[in-house]
């Protein structure tokens, strides 16, 4: 693919993304499988569309001068703007004279001959000039907000809950590209072996403190590897690993995973099992029940069940105390995965976040009464807001005297977890800077 169909098609996703609220990692995947694009393409086109919208409002405040006399910008414009100045100030290996260069023929083959010279006068302003300085900013919330392209209630709202220190580090940890790790399946290779075989072919790959199957790789593209290919690891963040290694799973247990889509948690709460006893895995829509048993059925894991139901009334399917273990990684606002999923970001309201933890409460409710006694349940999310974890954990144990949270825990833990700073009485805030993974959150209950 030349540079110019492939900044054009940035574009395209990018106005997309940013104007309709389009999924970034859905569309760019799809985007690379329609056009078949090489390893380098591929990988040019994800670095401008996730670096521009990770920065975005940076790159608007760097452009506010020199934009300050114009009207309002047609949308398509405005991110070709956007990403060209990203690829100026960011990316080292794309000269200046070639980004603006394709910048300007963009615009007059979408636009006309004002637009065309418009974009060419604010790049070369921006191109000539020192980037704007963010101590004109006084107000220190602003400045972070500004600089790590976060919505200001953001950074409002982490600060309150943990700090100017942390929720800075949070945010600019948000703005780093987020490293791969993939975990093996146990039952038809180890890890050793797959280190072995990756590393022959020439991949950088490291072992995972969160679990004894999860691997980190800084360098080739594991999508291709017939590793991969053939089912013998899959994609998975290394805070999501921690659950089903925190589950004190054993063989011939009966499992419930009440919120399992896409299945990355289910399969390997299977393969922990040996693909042994029986695993439920639930999801709210058939589709994504259905990427489940796919999943599975890649994994070559037998043990798993899938179906679609709303676990809010699955008393209405099983008997209450049914279950040995229940996973509930509950519906959330997200707030953890910025770093894969930036334009969560800028489409989340902070009333999202009280109307699912709604939900939240609803399905610790309803799903609690199916697990036996001295079962241990699980629940987890991927955000780091303290109202959607800690604070939802209070309220059901203030509710539920019968539940609490496993005394064995912590000690359960990775050791280098056990001494985190985000351990409170209520469970473990993973937060995105510590480990370089997803902010990621999770506890364990005992039902007495």
């Amino acid at each position: 693919m030349s540079k110019y169909v492939l900044r054009e098609t940035a574009l395209h996703l990018l106005t997309r993304i940013g104007e309709q609220g389009g999924f970034s990692h859905v569309l760019l995947d799809r985007e690379i499988k329609k056009q078949n694009l090489s390893p380098q393409d591929g990988g040019l086109l994800t670095e401008i569309v996730y670096g521009t919208l990770q920065r975005r409002d940076l790159i608007d405040y760097y452009l506010q001068p020199y934009l300050s006399k114009q009207k309002k910008l047609k949308p398509w414009v405005k991110w070709l703007l956007y990403m060209s100045v990203y690829q100026m100030k960011f990316l080292e290996r794309v000269p200046d004279h070639a980004i603006l260069h394709e910048a300007v023929e963009i615009a007059k083959k979408k636009g006309h001959k004002g637009i065309s010279s418009l974009t060419n006068g604010v790049l070369r302003n921006v191109q000539r000039n020192e980037t704007r300085d963010l101590n004109e900013i006084s107000d220190p919330i602003e400045r972070i907000a500004v600089e790590t392209s976060h919505p200001k209630w953001l950074v409002e709202r982490w600060r309150e809950q943990y700090g100017e220190e942390i929720t800075t580090k949070m945010c600019r940890a948000n703005m780093q590209h987020l490293p791969m790790s993939v975990r093996i399946q146990p039952l038809r290779t180890s890890r050793s072996a797959a280190i072995d075989e990756l590393e022959r072919d020439g991949y950088e790959v490291k072992k995972s403190i969160f679990s004894d199957q999860g691997l980190i790789v800084s360098k080739g593209n594991i999508l291709n590897h017939p590793l991969f290919i053939e089912g013998k690891l899959t994609v998975q963040d290394q805070s999501s690993m921690i659950v089903a290694e925190m589950m004190d799973l054993e063989e011939g247990l009966t499992v419930l995973d009440a919120c399992s889509a896409p299945g990355g948690k289910t399969t390997h709460i299977a393969e922990k099992m040996k693909d042994t006893g029986q695993i439920l895995a639930y999801d709210l829509h058939d589709k994504k029940a259905k990427m489940v048993s796919k999943k599975a059925e890649q994994l070559q894991l037998t043990s798993i069940e899938a179906a679609q139901a709303d676990s809010r009334t699955l008393q209405d399917i099983h008997p209450e105390q049914s279950f040995d273990r229940i996973l509930l990684d509950a519906p959330c606002s997200g707030l953890g995965v910025l770093r894969g999923k930036p334009d969560i970001k800028y489409h989340k309201k902070e009333e999202d976040i009280f109307s699912l933890r709604k939900i939240q409460d609803d399905l610790l409710e309803h799903i609690a009464p199916l697990l036996k006694e001295d079962g241990k349940f699980i629940y987890s999310t991927c955000t780091v807001d303290q109202h959607e974890n800690e604070e939802a954990i209070q309220y059901f144990l203030n509710n539920h005297p019968d539940f609490s949270i496993d005394p064995d825990f912590v000690t359960d833990l990775p050791k280098p977890l056990q001494q985190s700073e985000g351990l409170s009485e209520y469970g473990l805030q993973i937060f995105p800077y510590q480990w370089d993974t997803d902010g990621f959150f999770l506890t364990r209950l005992v039902k007495k």
